[in-house]
């Protein structure tokens, strides 16, 4: 079933109606704190739904990619799985967070709450699995490059 172009546009919003009441009711907090706490959490649950799915017996980094790439398709974004020189990854050639990010005034957010998720999730998995892996930001849309590309590092 294809994502809800109208469902996501309302989770997008109410990301940014929940930052805006953050900020209000945590007067003189860091912005860039608030939002990384954010992400730790939603990087914490992600972590603990992939292990959920993680077949231990297989090479961990291809499969934290295809649920990964599988997320953000659910979410409206344009990812696939590659692999980068022979390490799995996720590449995005768009993103509507850093859409949402640059017209709420607050881009600047964007790459550090995304790269909080990915950290928080992949230590998670590798925590959950007993494995060493680490993701790794090749590239960032909001740093102007063409795409979005995390790799999974793992001795698997």
């Amino acid at each position: 079933m294809p994502a809800d172009p109208l469902l996501l546009g309302i989770h997008r919003a109410a990301h940014f109606e929940w930052r805006r009441a953050a900020l209000r009711f945590a007067r003189g907090a860091s912005p860039l704190e608030i939002v990384l706490a954010y992400w730790e959490e939603v990087g914490l649950d992600t972590g603990k739904a992939f292990l959920r799915r993680i077949d231990r017996s297989r090479p961990i980094g291809p499969q934290i990619a295809a649920l990964a790439s599988q997320s953000s398709l659910a979410m409206g974004e344009d990812a696939r799985v590659v692999d980068d020189g022979g390490v799995p990854g996720v590449r995005h050639a768009a993103c509507p967070w850093r859409e949402w990010h640059e017209r709420n005034g607050c881009l600047e957010e964007d790459r550090p709450g995304c790269d909080r998720w990915w950290q928080t999730l992949t230590r998670v998995v590798s925590e959950g699995t007993g494995r060493k892996i680490r993701c790794e930001r090749v590239a960032a849309l909001p740093d102007g490059d063409d795409h979005c590309l995390v790799r999974f590092l793992c001795e698997d």
